[in-house]
């Protein structure tokens, strides 16, 4: 009878820790900050781009960081989420509706969010997120840094926004925004709504690091 006891309280207690760490972990995971990274959706870039998206995943997951990305399982996205998930850290994909395609959006991340359409997919992308990476990539990816770096503006947001300049990729578009500055298109003290980083340990210094240094709006 005592031996039956004991091996009762000896299971009630290994149930209670069992139960105890699921939950920390859970809520260790909902804590973690969520990383947003735009970037290319292409399987025909050079084969570096993807090694260093691979490497920003690695640096990312050391630092206990999950990833919300477009939902795609090609290019650099499928990189990516293939990166994390090895990792064992959480991949958000959110894709809109008319790319919920077979071979196309990706079937290995712990959610996918479908959208009606693009505008949704990014205001989805922007809510969920803690931080912005902006990778090589397309037109998209152009459309996606710009917007948040228009509502960090306008006072919508105060989240870090980090451009990766991997093998100068985005020189020309830097070049174009001093041309918004020099001719005042846009107030020199915009330069901090946005960080240009050479390589990932520059942008994983300054994402965990950051400090938010906008003192003015565009209009106020």
């Amino acid at each position: 009878m005592i031996i039956l006891e004991y091996l009762l309280i000896t299971q009630f207690l290994v149930e209670i820790k069992v139960c105890f760490f699921d939950n920390f972990t859970k809520i260790f995971k909902i804590n973690s900050m969520k990383i947003c990274i735009f970037c290319s959706s292409s399987n025909s870039l050079n084969q570096h781009f993807y090694d260093e998206a691979n490497n920003l995943a690695v640096l990312l997951a050391k630092n206990d960081c999950d990833l919300v990305y477009g939902g795609g399982k090609i290019g650099i996205m499928g990189e990516l989420s293939r990166k994390f998930k090895s990792l064992n850290r959480k991949v958000i994909g959110i894709i809109p509706e008319k790319l919920n395609l077979s071979g196309v959006v990706s079937e290995i991340d712990d959610e996918i969010m479908v959208t009606p359409d693009m505008h949704t997919r990014k205001a989805k992308m922007f809510e969920c997120s803690d931080a912005f990476i902006a990778l090589p990539g397309g037109f998209g990816t152009f459309e996606e840094l710009l917007e948040v770096i228009t509502l960090k503006q306008l006072n919508y947001h105060q989240k870090p926004i980090i451009i990766i300049n991997q093998s100068g990729f985005y020189d020309f578009i830097i070049k174009q925004f001093d041309v918004l500055f020099e001719e005042k298109f846009a107030k020199v003290t915009y330069k901090n709504l946005y960080y240009i980083a050479s390589n990932n340990d520059e942008a994983i210094n300054y994402l965990f690091n950051y400090k938010y240094d906008i003192h003015e709006t565009k209009f106020l």
